[in-house]
């Protein structure tokens, strides 16, 4: 996937996303994803899928709750899944989100998996873009556990 991080602090804020993405409602044709937000300040907001109105994404709703007098730029996103590419509702990917916000650096639990979009390149993208992309080792099932309802499907 990519290089592992094995800071306690990232450790924290992963299990702090994969928290969100237990809150998030299962939905026929969407990943429960969870998501926190740390800014260069020490902000951190929280996001998980379908938590605001409109079909959003936990990395949109966490970029969404910063204060509008507070910028992205510089901060750290953690999300359990890797950041979409393509949206099947049509609306703007998580990594276009990311990358207009400015974020220096992406923590991943999991990569998105083939079954909705045949291939996410978001993380490819951010890398492409100049974003550090790090990955927490050993969360894979727990980042996994809430998309069970598409993952067994199989």
């Amino acid at each position: 996937m990519s290089t592992p991080t094995h800071d306690p602090r990232d450790r924290a804020y992963m299990e702090q996303a994969i928290q969100c993405a237990e809150e998030s409602i299962p939905a026929p044709q969407a990943y429960c994803v969870g998501a926190v937000l740390v800014t260069t300040d020490g902000t951190v907001t929280t996001g998980y899928s379908r938590e605001l109105p409109g079909n959003t994404h936990a990395e949109e709703c966490a970029l969404a709750k910063l204060p509008k007098t507070q910028s992205a730029r510089g901060a750290t996103m953690y999300t359990t899944m890797e950041p979409c590419s393509e949206r099947l509702s049509g609306n703007r990917p998580c990594t276009s989100r990311l990358l207009e916000a400015q974020v220096a650096r992406v923590v991943v639990g999991v990569r998105e998996p083939p079954n909705l979009v045949a291939q996410c390149t978001g993380l490819d993208q951010l890398r492409e873009a100049g974003i550090e992309v790090v990955f927490v080792p050993g969360v894979e099932e727990a980042c996994l556990k809430p998309n069970r309802h598409i993952l067994d499907k199989q």
